[in-house]
């Protein structure tokens, strides 16, 4: 099964690599500081972004794991329900031969 959102996705995440080399190029450019100064910065901003991305990463796999417990939860009370409910069908239908006498 495709998801139609997969190639938007795509485009986005390289709109946004993009953007992001070209502002890093840009910066080293106009600097106003030295070189090591600049890269011990841009190294302490990568470090930042890795650890965000890495929080972030992980609050989505608790959130996908939350919604799948309640999707299983939600399916095994449907269930529990529709037992029930089609048990007191039955039982509320009665013997046949019961009734008749």
């Amino acid at each position: 099964m495709t998801r139609d959102y997969e190639p938007q996705t795509g485009l986005v995440l390289t709109a946004f690599v993009m953007g992001a080399v070209t502002g890093a190029a840009v910066g080293l450019l106009l600097a106003p500081t030295s070189g090591e100064d600049t890269r011990r910065y841009l190294n302490g901003r990568a470090r930042e972004g890795r650890d965000r991305a890495n929080d972030v990463a992980a609050r989505g796999r608790e959130f996908v794991r939350q919604q799948r417990d309640q999707l299983s939860t939600a399916i095994d009370r449907g269930r529990e329900a529709y037992e029930r409910a089609r048990s007191d069908d039955t039982d509320t239908i009665g013997d046949p031969v019961k009734d008749q006498g």
